[in-house]
């Protein structure tokens, strides 16, 4: 049997489980300008796929890297949310 699939599958959906609530508290202590943090991440990720000599590391680290980028999107469109009144917003930050 292979089990590379599923232990794939399983590494994207930790990933972006991973990134949901990092994107809500990113946008909640620092707003929009942490997606710089994301981006920072996801090159060094997606760098380090590039490098890296196993198969599912490499694959691992280019789906956390896309996880990142995706994430960078996120963080704008999580402030809508809050504008909108779905999250909370933070009351010591100045927007």
């Amino acid at each position: 049997m292979n089990y590379e699939g599923l232990l794939l599958g399983a590494g994207a959906f930790l990933s972006i489980g991973l990134f949901h609530p990092l994107v809500i508290k990113a946008e909640y202590y620092f707003g929009v300008r942490s997606w710089w943090a994301f981006l920072i991440v996801g090159l060094i990720a997606a760098g380090a796929s590039l490098f890296v000599t196993n198969t599912y590391v490499s694959i691992f680290l280019g789906i956390f890297a896309f996880s990142a980028f995706w994430g960078i999107g996120e963080v704008f469109k999580q402030r809508e949310r809050v504008r909108k009144g779905w999250f909370p917003k933070n009351p010591k930050r100045k927007y």
